[in-house]
């Protein structure tokens, strides 16, 4: 009885999977619009290649009559096991692919280096990602696949996208599946690209389907099913998935509870992914662990942030004061991520009025771009609501500070297969030195400087990005700001702006430039 039991189980998964073939099979014979099939690495993603992989194989190769691109995200920041895997998977799909004369072509797509993490986060000092403020998903997996699919779409007229995605992992995916679904059709719509829609054979696929087929069925190209079953358990951690549509992006929150996928996410509060690996005997993975804590640490840190932002603009944002037991009144910090509730007395801080706020600034000799961080509150109301200084980007010491740990780690990091394994690459730092002189930020150069500390060596730098003036030249400069009353942090972005423009017979937009300098909050309050 139970061997027919588990008989009957076998038969209605060879049917499910034979049934779900068949339904790619039909939709690839269907019409002569390409496929772009994304891989990510994980669970979903790897059913929906090997099944798109043998319904392909099953077919007679003159029927075999357009292009199916396997694509995968490459954010930069993956963790290395899983690159190293999907590095691996992507080889070999296509080397087997090749044997059997299947039209499929591999791909990894990749973030524009002026738009990679270090990047944005060294390079510009945009605050590391969290749910309220998550730039990192359009810039890194978004962006960077559409880019590939719409350039495939201006060759091909349209595309289908192949994605592993399911209608049972969360509601909110559910009623977006749902949206975009056309009765009767196996196509959805694609809700931002115009001329793409969206295929998804696995949409009715429970998780203990994924894993019987996956368990159960030898991978095409060679691969162990199995190494990728031992990987989620050693992980600890839910998919992240390759995401190429922005509304699905909201619907999927940040990949589950935790990240398959980037080893410095901080938009959940702990990684369990890099936990996992470690815990299973990756122990050389502590450093990166340990740094992606402390950059989550300093977000919030008032010391590494300017108080304005990136284009000078000076905000408030209100506080709650609070009498204690001791009968003091204290501003209330409120528990964020893996900040603690903080109570700071009252008595440490100025209030002011707003139109009081620059010449305190300027009396008392205040950097809002530095690490200074001044203990001012700012009536906001009647009503007794007071406001401390908002937060910018990080500021040039949190971003020197950044660079440095980043680059010992790397230096340190003893990985297993690859001596020379880069967690910042050479292009990258590249584009944070031009972003640091272009800026304004950084006239001293200090960039080629930190990385020699630290590394022993000299990158060969671009003889064009080199500093504009000499630090006996900007001690002079400062000292005539100091003398006319200039703020130097704008003369500096100036004389930025004019080196850029520097050789235009038409210097389109200067003008537009200048003025938003001169029009920065902090300057004027």
């Amino acid at each position: 009885m139970v061997d027919n039991l588990i008989g009957n189980l076998f038969n209605q998964q060879n049917n499910f999977v034979k049934d779900t073939k068949e339904h790619i099979q039909k939709v690839y014979l269907s019409d002569d619009r390409p496929w772009v099939v994304g891989y990510s690495g994980g669970k979903d993603s790897t059913v929906v290649v090997q099944l798109v992989f043998e319904a392909l194989s099953e077919l007679p190769i003159e029927k075999l009559h357009k292009k199916v691109y396997v694509i995968s995200s490459d954010t930069l920041v993956e963790t290395p096991l899983i690159i190293t895997s999907i590095n691996t998977t992507l080889r070999r799909i296509q080397e087997e692919a090749l044997q059997r004369d299947l039209p499929i072509e591999t791909h990894k797509v990749k973030p524009q280096y002026e738009q990679s993490f270090w990047s944005n986060i060294i390079g510009k000092g945009y605050p590391s990602p969290n749910q309220q403020f998550r730039w990192c998903t359009d810039r890194l997996k978004i962006d960077p696949a559409n880019v590939f699919v719409m350039d495939k779409v201006s060759k091909f007229g349209e595309v289908v996208m192949v994605l592993g995605v399911r209608e049972n992992e969360s509601q909110s995916r559910d009623n977006l599946l749902k949206s975009y679904t056309l009765e009767g059709k196996s196509l959805m719509r694609h809700s931002s690209l115009s001329n793409a829609y969206v295929f998804a054979p696995i949409r009715k696929f429970s998780v203990d389907d994924v894993w019987d087929y996956l368990l159960s069925s030898p991978s095409p190209w060679g691969g162990n099913n199995h190494e990728l079953n031992k990987l989620y358990q050693d992980s600890s951690s839910g998919e992240c998935p390759l995401v190429v549509d922005k509304d699905i992006k909201e619907s999927a929150g940040s990949c589950g509870n935790s990240r398959f996928g980037c080893w410095v996410c901080t938009v959940v509060n702990e990684d369990k992914a890099l936990n996992g690996f470690i815990i299973s005997g990756s122990d050389w993975l502590k450093p990166l662990l340990k740094f992606r804590n402390w950059l989550a640490e300093i977000r919030d840190d008032r010391t590494m942030r300017m108080k304005h932002r990136k284009k000078g603009e000076v905000y408030f944002n209100p506080v709650k004061i609070e009498v204690r037991e001791d009968d003091n009144e204290y501003i209330v910090i409120p528990k964020k991520s893996s900040r603690p509730k903080q109570h700071i007395p009252l008595s440490e801080f100025t209030i002011l009025e707003k139109e009081q706020l620059k010449s305190y600034i300027e009396q008392h000799n205040i950097d809002l771009s530095s690490s200074i961080d001044p203990n001012i509150l700012i009536r906001l109301d009647d009503q007794g609501t007071v406001g401390r200084l908002g937060l910018g980007p990080f500021n040039m010491e949190a971003r020197k500070e950044i660079l440095r740990r980043l680059l010992i780690v790397q230096r340190d990091l003893q990985h297993p297969e690859d001596e020379n394994f880069e967690l910042i690459s050479e292009e990258e730092l590249r584009i944070i030195r031009r972003f640091w002189l272009d800026d304004g930020v950084d006239w001293e150069d200090s960039l080629p400087q930190i990385f020699e500390e630290v590394m022993g060596y000299s990158l060969d730098w671009e003889k064009d990005d080199r500093p504009l003036f000499d630090n006996e030249q900007i001690t002079d400069l400062e000292g005539l700001c100091q003398k006319y009353n200039v703020d130097f942090k704008s003369l500096k972005k100036l004389i930025s702006l004019e080196k850029n423009y520097s050789g235009y017979k038409v210097r389109r937009g200067l003008m537009q430039e200048i003025e938003k300098v001169l029009k920065q909050d902090y300057l004027h309050l």
